[in-house]
This record gives C-alpha cells, sequence and structure tokens, in this order.
C-alpha cells in the first residue's frame, strides 16, 4: 500500500461544503483584504492560544521580520536563532538587516542549548534571540529561556510556525511569550488555503506597531508613521482557519495518537526517536526517527520500494548553509545539529491517517530496520 508523507485532502465530512458556502459570502461582500473576517479570526486566535493579542499576516516568514522590526532589530544588529531549524529564521533576520548568530542545539529534545545561548548573549551581545519550537514541542528549559531574556531587556521571539496546538505544563505554550510567530503554511496542524501567518503577544503597543509595520506603516490611510511594507492576512484564509478550528480537536488527537504509535512502534524495534520533554503535550506535527547516517540511504530505499513518503527536516544546519557565508556574525558549537541533520528521517503522519495506512508504513520501516544495524529493544542511542 503506498502511503503519502502528507495528504491534505483529508477533509471531514461537511467541510468542504461549509467552505465553498464561505467563498460565495466572500466573494459577494468581497471581503478579501483585511476586514471583518480577519478581525472575528484574529480575535478567535487570540482567545485559542491564551494570549494577549493577534495580529494576522501574509505568512510565517513575515510573521518574523515583523516581530524582529517591532522588537527594534535593525541594520548590523546581532540576532541569536538555534543551528536547526528551517532557513526563513535566519534569512527572516538578514531581511532586517541584521546578522545571525547561530547556537546549537540541545540532543536531549533537539531544542536550542540554554547554556551554549547564555554564553552566546555574552560572547554576542546580540540585539534580540529566536527560540524555535521544533518539531511540535519546546524546549525543556523554556521557561529558563524567558527568564534570563526578560532579566536582560532581550526580546525574545518565539518562532512557533510548527506549535500550534502544543501545550506546556497544561497552557498554550504561546502564552508566556513576550512575543511569538507562527506559520498558517496549509501543510501545519493549522493551516490556511494559501500562505498565513500571525504575530501574538503581550504588549498591546508593540502588536500595534506590528500591525502598522505590515500595512505600509500606517498611521492613517494616507499617513506613514512607519516604514513598513505590505504584508496584510486575505479574507478567504482568515475564513478558512476559522473553520479550520472547527476541527482542530480531533485533528490533533488523531496527529497525537499516531505520534505515540510511532514512538512505542519504533522502539519496539530498537529504531531511536525525538521526544518532547516532560511538561510538554505535543501537537503532533511531524514523527522524527533518528537513523545512523550511514544506514539512512537504505531506509530511504526500502519505504521508496514500498511507496511510503518520507521527509528530512531539516536536512542540513543553518551554519552550513551556502547562502549563510558573508551573513554570519558568529556561531556557537553545532556538532549536535549537523548530527541531527545526518540522522532525522520523518515518516508519514497527518490528520485523516489511517490505521491501515500505518501498518503499512510500519511494515517497510520492519524491513528497513531489519537491514540495517540493530539495536536492543528500547535503546534510544542513534550514531
Amino acid at each position: 500500500m503506498a502511503v503519502p508523507f502528507i495528504d491534505l485532502q483529508r477533509f471531514e465530512p461537511g467541510f468542504v461544503e461549509r467552505w465553498l458556502n464561505l467563498c460565495r459570502e466572500i466573494t459577494a461582500g468581497t471581503q478579501f483584504v483585511g476586514g471583518p473576517r480577519v478581525a472575528a479570526f484574529e480575535e478567535r486566535l487570540t482567545a485559542e492560544l491564551e494570549v494577549g493579542g493577534a495580529v494576522g499576516c501574509a505568512n510565517g516568514t513575515d510573521a518574523l521580520q515583523l516581530a524582529l522590526r517591532a522588537a527594534g532589530v535593525g541594520e548590523g544588529d546581532r540576532v541569536l536563532i538555534p543551528d536547526a531549524t528551517f532557513w526563513a529564521t535566519f534569512e527572516a533576520v538578514v531581511n532586517c538587516g541584521a546578522r545571525p548568530v547561530t547556537v546549537d542545539v540541545d540532543p536531549g529534545d533537539w531544542q536550542m542549548d540554554f547554556e551554549l545561548f547564555r554564553q552566546a548573549v555574552e560572547r554576542f551581545r546580540p540585539r534580540a534571540a529566536i527560540l524555535v519550537h521544533l518539531y511540535g514541542w519546546g524546549s525543556a528549559r523554556l521557561d529558563d529561556f524567558r527568564t534570563f531574556c526578560r532579566r536582560r531587556h532581550l526580546p525574545l521571539i518565539e518562532d512557533g510556525a510548527q506549535a500550534f496546538g502544543c501545550r506546556w505544563r497544561g497552557e498554550s505554550i504561546y502564552r508566556g511569550a513576550e512575543l511569538a510567530t507562527i506559520s498558517f503554511y496549509p501543510a501545519k496542524v493549522l493551516g490556511s488555503c494559501g500562505d498565513a501567518g500571525a504575530v501574538v503577544g503581550r504588549d498591546a503597543a508593540v502588536l500595534e506597531r506590528v500591525r502598522r509595520l505590515g500595512n505600509h506603516g500606517r498611521t492613517l490611510h494616507y499617513e506613514h508613521g512607519l516604514v513598513g511594507w505590505n504584508s496584510r492576512m486575505a479574507g478567504l484564509d482568515a475564513a478558512y482557519l476559522s473553520l479550520s478550528l472547527d476541527y482542530l480537536g480531533p485533528r490533533l488527537a488523531a496527529r497525537r495518537r499516531f505520534a505515540a504509535r510511532y514512538r512505542q512502534r519504533l522502539a519496539e524495534l530498537g529504531v531511536a526517536t525525538a521526544a518532547p520533554p516532560p511538561g510538554y503535550e505535543e501537537n503532533g506535527y511531524v514523527n522524527v526517527t533518528l537513523i545512523p547516517p550511514e544506514e539512512r540511504p537504505a531506509w530511504r530505499r526500502v519505504l521508496d520500494g514500498h511507496g511510503v513518503g518520507y521527509g528530512t527536516i531539516y536536512p542540513g544546519s543553518m551554519s552550513e548553509q551556502p547562502a549563510a557565508e558573508g551573513f554570519l556574525a558568529g556561531r556557537l558549537g553545532g556538532d549536535q545539529a549537523r548530527r541531527l541533520a545526518r540522522s532525522v528521517l520523518n515518516l508519514p503522519l497527518f490528520a485523516g491517517m489511517r490505521d491501515d495506512e500505518f501498518e503499512a508504513v510500519m511494515a517497510a520501516v520492519e524491513e528497513a530496520a531489519g537491514r540495517g544495524r540493530r539495536r536492543p529493544p528500547g535503546d534510544g542511542a542513534f550514531s
């Protein structure tokens, strides 16, 4: 049985009909950019994420750039980022005129290493920092990051592109953030029908600055108090996202169930996986299987032979990217991020996945694991 890595067409009964009705209403009212649909979604997002406010924007990368600009980051500033993340994190810093400093990750949770982060703050004196909530959970030291940055008056932007629905100590992971960003790219846990994003946070004045920056710096329609750009959320995206929120609970439950089943079954085979640290309820965004680098090509061949899709999130660290040269202001460590990039393999996991598809994936995995170097059940080590 062929199993896709992700399938965005697994709609619940009645979803498409409701969506088409919304399209007709939006078209009839020409509510295409901004407007009441966006305002209503922002209010709902604020309540869902337990934050002080939310500002919709055009995409997740813009959300990062808006947050950085609102935090005062500009030309020549240094910004700390983890060495394991998506390129947009690096790119957003550069697009603000600043220079990234990469910090290695902790193999305990694969999030930015807190002790190295503290060293980087002392050594590089950054203007701000971006903490990425990778793989659908966050750092075991999340509270330490927040407290440290608050005491240092260092703006901490939390890149929550992969974290929608994740909970930390019983609360939304976004709740304790001073400023956080979200991507609503269609493949996310809460995905839109196009590209969209949001910035959320506590401070109303900072969020108002975000809003103005994303709307040409307007103070009035033809009065511009800031130099911004056009990063407005579309009415169609806001309507689709609001509709999708109605279905989020069951989607999260399904994702979490398959994420847990993968870890259990893979552990029985002696295959290592990454897992959220204690205190987190993950969102089931992605499976993270860790394969010894010398075995990963053979795994891919077996999966290809069975028609099983897979991903590699992500195949290279930030400091290793060809375009990073010339922009990096420094780096601290990097061995763990490179180790992760050489080892990670992501198996299919998406809302609407079926039990028979899961078993088909596991049949292929059992064959791949049998061809590789076997470890005793429950041994989470990998080289």
